[in-house]
């Protein structure tokens, strides 16, 4: 049995709460470390490996994990968040003053539509899912990550339609846990 545990980073600096950061590459606050070294202390289960996306809050989470397992983690890029584009750093309110609902793309035209000039869910989803095809070897494998990434696998994981994505998207902090017998299945 296979096991990938994705883990999605923990609270980001708090002069970002409310601003969209995908590809912006930001620290966590005061409790997103905290909560990262809560995480890494009651961590319970071995891995053969430690893959993160190497944006700086997943590389800290990751870099914790690998000194208590004494792994060294290893950076694969098409972990990162999703390129919001010239979205990158502004609150969500303005980009609603400015956009409307056009926002709701990112769900309704998954194939299309590019948040700010960014990616589009589409791309993320493809994108995920080599990061995924290009994991180590191993029985185990720890996965630091974002949102967008982890939602992506779940929902390919899930075989669901890719408009509800968002519906997948974890809790900052959160380990999901998807499991593999020898013939491919989940478990």
């Amino acid at each position: 049995m296979r096991r990938v545990l994705l883990v999605r980073h923990t609270e980001v600096a708090l002069g970002w709460r409310g601003r969209c950061y995908g590809r912006s590459d930001i620290g966590l606050s005061h409790a997103g470390a905290r909560a990262a070294r809560d995480l890494v202390e009651r961590w319970s289960e071995p891995v053969d490996a430690i893959v993160h996306s190497g944006s700086r809050r997943a590389a800290i989470l990751a870099g914790w994990l690998g000194a208590r397992l004494g792994i060294d983690p290893t950076v694969d890029p098409d972990w990162r968040e999703r390129d919001f584009g010239a979205w990158e750093g502004r609150s969500w309110h303005a980009i609603w003053r400015e956009t409307g609902a056009a926002m709701d793309g990112v769900l309704t035209a998954p194939e299309t539509f590019r948040p700010g000039g960014g990616e589009t869910t589409r791309e993320l989803v493809d994108r995920a899912a080599r990061a995924w095809s290009r994991l180590p070897g191993g029985d185990r494998i720890a996965v630091v990550a974002h949102g967008g990434p982890i939602a992506a696998i779940r929902l390919l994981q899930a075989r669901a339609g890719i408009s509800c994505i968002a519906a997948y998207i974890p809790a900052p902090g959160s380990v999901t846990d998807i499991r593999r017998d020898a013939s491919g299945r989940q478990r």
